[in-house]
């Protein structure tokens, strides 16, 4: 199965995200983001074994214990892999829960191997994708800027949502979620 851990924005945040974007939309040939897949991965699995997401999830919810929530905002961009040659553009995040992710993130990716799932090796950089170039390069100097105005309401970060991703069976061939669980913090 392809997994992943995440923060699922609030509905506030992502319809505040969705009515800044809405009107810029059609200026780009982007494929954007759906607003009900629009997370913070924390941690990616893309070959876990069905009989371990359980014990994963148990994992999670010990690692987690003694958290507080903290609240976040999304705020600015990032483009990935940079500017000049850019696949992915994202909102960046903001606000004290920032250090919370980053904790989220060690040990949701602890908690995959501790359970026998392979996690994805990259380095952990918070940020919610609002669209893909489809394979293509793209300068996106002028998108950078766009959203340097662009900070949305404060939420809490009271939860991380383990989803199953199926490839190809969601709407025009995109991906279809499936939230397995989800852990209090």
């Amino acid at each position: 199965m392809r997994v992943f851990a995440a923060v699922v924005p609030s509905p506030d945040a992502v319809e505040h995200l969705e009515t800044f974007l809405e009107p810029r939309r059609d200026s780009a040939e982007f494929r954007w983001t759906r607003p009900e897949h629009l997370h913070l991965t924390l941690a990616f699995m893309g070959s876990a074994a069905s009989g371990r997401i359980d014990g994963y999830v148990d994992r999670l919810a010990e690692s987690f214990d003694g958290l507080a929530p903290a609240t976040l905002a999304l705020a600015g961009s990032l483009v990935f892999p940079n500017v000049a040659e850019a696949r992915v553009l994202a909102a960046g995040v903001v606000g004290e829960g920032v250090d919370l992710l980053e904790t989220l993130a060690l040990r949701s990716r602890n908690a995959a191997v501790a359970s026998g799932i392979e996690v994805d090796g990259q380095r952990f950089r918070p940020h919610v994708t609002v669209a893909r170039t489809g394979g293509r390069f793209v300068e996106m100097t002028s998108w950078v800027r766009l959203f340097d105005g662009y900070t949305g309401p404060e939420w809490t970060i009271e939860s991380v949502e383990v989803i199953a991703s199926h490839l190809g069976e969601g709407a025009r061939r995109t991906p279809r979620y499936e939230t397995l669980a989800s852990v209090v913090l």
